[in-house]
């Protein structure tokens, strides 16, 4: 329910970079609605959440899963913290098996996107896209992950042409 301008009652973020958190927690203090002020930054490992179980109404995670060292390991234990009938939201660059998507994706991170980050001195940060984007899942993969791990449906939507992709998942 919307509230002074907000939807957000209470969230955490959670990171195993604390700089990032900092980060983070700086932009947090330029905001002005109160709902802002409800997130609470937590440094952590997505391997080892440490929350008790059925404690969270959603999750979601961002270009975060892709770089993860055990996606099985990361996605049970957003499952445990999940209450039943609650969602998960993983959004991340998409391994498409459409050719023409996955050669147009490539040529954009090579032309554009790593020039831009190199022109903020940021070209190592981002010049490991390519690679991780193969070493990741596709959206039937990333299905069939969820449901191993004990989340009652998902689907994957392929969105921005087929760049990106939206795992949702019910526990």
């Amino acid at each position: 329910m919307e509230k002074n301008g907000c939807f957000l009652e209470r969230a955490v973020g959670l990171d195993f970079s604390n700089e990032q958190l900092l980060i983070a927690s700086t932009r947090q203090k330029l905001r002005s609605k109160t709902c802002y002020k409800n997130i609470k930054w937590m440094e952590g490992n997505a391997l080892d959440l440490p929350f008790p179980d059925s404690s969270f109404d959603a999750v979601t995670i961002g270009y975060g899963l892709r770089n993860v060292v055990d996606r099985h390991r990361a996605m049970t234990e957003i499952c445990r913290v999940l209450k039943p009938g609650s969602t998960l939201s993983v959004l991340d660059f998409n391994k498409s098996i459409n050719p023409l998507s996955t050669t147009v994706q490539e040529l954009m991170i090579d032309n554009i996107v790593v020039p831009v980050a190199s022109g903020y001195g940021l070209e190592n940060e981002y010049k490991y896209l390519k690679s991780s984007i193969k070493d990741f899942l596709t959206g039937n993969e990333l299905e069939k992950l969820a449901l191993e791990v004990g989340f009652s449906t998902a689907e994957h939507f392929e969105i921005g042409f087929g760049f990106m992709g939206n795992l949702v998942a019910i526990r």
